[in-house]
């Protein structure tokens, strides 16, 4: 079952860490939120969920120091960018296919932010114009598919 719970805020904490302020989030909650989850054990329950939601092209990233040369500056500089509050305008969608990462989405109505560990099998759908955010967790290493329509 997915992780997810409220940010705990404390700033002088590296936002690789966990932030749990111990207030569980549920799936249902997520999902007021517009936010879909979903467990999906193997390729052919992914190819399903694209071609049911219409994701035609999809690519693979890998996010750790190896993709840096072990450069620690360079990882963190990219962790910054992606942790920069942002939306898009089209939904985010991202499978875990080893590793593990925190998707932050904002929750507007309370203005807090909520946050979502994603771990191996994990597919995240982020809807267009929410605000949120992405980091990895102390582990330093993620490998995500990213679909898109």
């Amino acid at each position: 079952m997915v992780e997810a719970y409220i940010f705990d805020d404390r700033d002088e904490v590296d936002f690789r860490e966990p932030h749990n302020s111990g207030e569980a989030v549920t799936l249902e909650y997520l999902a007021e939120l517009g936010v879909i989850y979903k467990f999906l054990e193997n390729q052919d329950e992914v190819d399903s969920l694209a071609a049911a939601r219409d994701y035609k092209n999809r690519d693979v990233v890998n996010i750790s120091p190896l993709t840096f040369q072990n450069d620690e500056d360079a990882l963190l500089a990219k962790l910054n960018v992606f942790y920069q509050e942002h939306i898009h305008e089209d939904e985010e969608i991202r499978y875990c296919l080893d590793g593990e990462g925190y998707f932050d989405i904002r929750d507007s109505r309370l203005d807090r932010w909520v946050r979502v560990k994603v771990t191996n099998g994990d597919l995240l759908i982020v809807p267009a114009g929410i605000y949120h955010r992405f980091t990895l967790t102390t582990q330093n290493y993620i490998k995500a598919m990213r679909l898109f329509k």
